[in-house]
């Protein structure tokens, strides 16, 4: 059974920082995407940044491209983002995702709030 959990969320100021987490379990995830994606209240859910496990290619969001990174932990099965300079507009539900092909997975979802 394919168990994405998700960490790290919270409340903080806007400037500060936050990482989540993300633990994968369940199956292989050598070839899958993984990513993080977000929802607002009201908003539709969106990307945020992804990667590879092989490889390690990133991408991002262009909201948030030089103010988070993606990361991976093979040993661990880990996938985190570390956001910092957070802004008001950052808060949403994060969810992690792991996706190959068909087979689509997600978490269920840590919350971060950014105060102004």
């Amino acid at each position: 059974q394919v168990q994405l959990v998700e960490s790290g969320g919270g409340l903080v100021q806007a400037g500060g920082s936050l990482r989540l987490s993300c633990a994968a379990s369940g199956r292989t995830f050598s070839d899958y995407a993984m990513g993080w994606f977000r929802q607002a209240p009201g908003n539709e859910r969106e990307f945020v940044a992804s990667i590879r496990w092989s490889g390690g290619r990133t991408y991002y969001a262009d909201s948030v491209k030089g103010r988070f990174t993606i990361s991976e932990d093979n040993a661990k099965n880990t996938v985190y983002l570390q956001m910092n300079s957070l802004k008001p507009e950052d808060t949403a539900v994060y969810y992690c995702n792991a996706r190959l092909g068909f087979y689509n997975y997600w978490g269920q979802g840590t919350q971060v709030t950014v105060s102004s």
